[in-house]
């Protein structure tokens, strides 16, 4: 009797060892990153939300040399592959006011792109451009696309040309912003600089359909130009017609009657996240400029609530002829139940043409604990495969601005995302350096 006693106690302390064994690997499993995260230094700014909205690239020949942005002002240099970090604040005499927008061209040019509050005009009235040819050299004073009076230019990006000394720019022109007056509307844009920034064409209207001006669901907003193989320009964007697509095989100088249909955006680019000051699913645009099988794939990433509030997801189409045909929905976030994806950003490695996507993500939680994943695609997102990059989850406050994008940057097999995370409603900034060597 005492035998069989002892082996039962001893068969409940395995079983009890056993559990405890799979829920401590699985613990380690999910509060683990393979990635060191670093923290990037806050500059001496006064703004309570520094280091929201980055911006990062890496250096087309060097990729030591990494270079990025926040709102407001924020500029970060790192010559050691992003182990290390300084930090300082951009000026500018139109002003310096935040959606940094940070992009190399070929020969190692950095531009920087910024909102503007000019003191001798009004707040938003120009996006101004500051070019820094080499790392040690200080930046430019500034070029911009002529102004209009004191409507509103807000939310631009920008691609290089592949073999051209051109870069374009697309963003959202506002009458009035934040205007509920039907009178008033929104726009897309177009202006491209021959000369590296040093001066740019009359700003273009490319959008048939105009948007409100209330910075929602019904204002056309999120423009992301994007280069062909052959110079030809595309552009994407989101509104009240759901995402659309715009494009010239001219240089800018003519465009498509009116944009074509992508995606109806179910639920539109505005939607609620818990514990998030605001969320958006604007899209994203890249074409493969790679030797690879998909050179010439023009890809496009949203995010959005098609599938319930509860269960907000990364998305990916992709068109091989030219924007007129676009794929269904690809569901890039692998993770099986409801859980949220949100604030996603994309690029491409131009050197293969993998595609990298960074964004935050709650599967692993039932509450508002937030990761931050990667996920990329070797196959011209036919798959996908995912690697968590934070090292562990942070609890954001939905009263704290927390900015409306993250970004990511690859060349040639080296990727280094970029993101906010909070903690105790304090915001900071980090990355982490990848090798694709340490992805599956």
């Amino acid at each position: 009797m005492m035998k069989k006693t002892l082996r039962s106690e001893t068969n409940g302390l395995n079983k009890a060892f056993l559990l405890f064994l799979i829920f401590f690997i699985s613990f380690i499993a999910n509060s683990q990153s393979i990635f060191e995260n670093i923290k990037i230094p806050k500059t001496e700014s006064l703004y309570p939300y520094e280091q929201c909205e980055p911006s990062i690239v890496i250096h087309p020949k060097n990729q030591n040399i990494i270079a990025a942005g926040s709102v407001m002002d924020g500029f970060y240099t790192s010559k050691d592959g992003g182990k290390s970090w300084t930090a300082e604040q951009l000026s500018s005499k139109y002003g310096v006011n935040g959606d940094p927008v940070l992009i190399y061209d070929s020969s190692g040019c950095l531009y920087y792109f910024h909102l503007s509050n000019y003191s001798k005009t009004s707040r938003f009235d120009r996006i101004v451009c500051q070019t820094k040819k080499k790392t040690e050299k200080p930046f430019s004073k500034g070029s911009f696309p002529a102004t209009n009076g004191t409507k509103a230019q807000d939310k631009h990006w920008v691609a290089v040309h592949p073999y051209k000394k051109e870069i374009c720019m697309t963003w959202t022109q506002f009458d009035k912003y934040n205007s509920s007056d039907p009178k008033d509307s929104s726009v897309i844009l177009f202006s491209k600089s021959k000369n590296k920034g040093r001066c740019w064409s009359k700003p273009k209207r490319i959008s048939a359909y105009g948007g409100d001006c209330l910075d929602g669901d019904n204002t056309v907003e999120g423009a992301v130009p994007a280069y062909g193989i052959n110079g030809e320009i595309y552009v994407a964007w989101t509104g009240p017609k759901g995402i659309v697509f715009q494009k010239s095989n001219n240089g800018g100088k003519s465009w498509l009657k009116e944009e074509l249909s992508i995606d109806p955006h179910p639920g539109g680019w505005t939607y609620d996240i818990p514990g998030i000051y605001r969320c958006n699913g604007l899209p994203i645009l890249v074409c493969d400029h790679s030797n690879g099988p998909n050179r010439g794939t023009l890809y496009l990433n949203w995010t959005d609530q098609r599938n319930g509030e509860e269960n907000t997801d990364v998305w990916l189409s992709k068109s091989k002829d030219d924007g007129k045909n676009w794929s269904k929905p690809i569901k890039v976030n692998q993770d099986k139940g409801k859980s949220q994806q949100f604030l996603s950003w994309m690029t491409i490695d131009q050197s293969d043409g993998t595609l990298y996507f960074v964004f935050y993500d709650r599967r692993n939680y039932s509450d508002i604990q937030t990761d931050v994943y990667l996920a990329y695609s070797k196959d011209g997102g036919e798959s996908f495969l995912e690697e968590r990059v934070s090292e562990k989850p942070f609890i954001p406050n939905e009263k704290v601005f927390f900015g409306d994008y993250l970004n990511i940057s690859a060349v040639n097999g080296f990727i280094i995302p970029i993101w906010p995370r909070m903690d105790q409603r304090k915001i900071s900034l980090w990355v982490a350096p990848i090798k694709k060597s340490q992805l599956k």
